[in-house]
């Protein structure tokens, strides 16, 4: 298992298009992702759970990666957050 913080940097937080891109993105690999704020935790393949945190601009959360290709899935979130999902 590995965690790491990221910083939202998308004007609009993580709405629908930029969650449907994270879910898009790592439901292509095996490895189970759960994103943490404060003392909600959702599942990172899931649309609804995802919204329902209301991540908004400039929140930190944490994702947690559990799983065969946990490495190679961070690292491809990373990359998402750091590009604010192509917005």
């Amino acid at each position: 298992m590995i965690k790491e913080t990221v910083t939202v940097k998308n004007d609009s937080g993580l709405h629908a298009r930029p969650a449907t891109v994270l879910i898009k993105k790592i439901s292509m690999y095996k490895s189970e992702v759960t994103i943490a704020k404060a003392d909600y935790e959702a599942n990172a393949k899931s649309i609804m759970g995802v919204l329902a945190m209301a991540i908004k601009k400039g929140e930190e959360i944490d994702i947690i990666v559990e799983g065969p290709d946990e490495e190679e899935v961070l690292r491809e979130i990373k990359v998402l957050f750091d590009t604010k999902f192509g917005e």
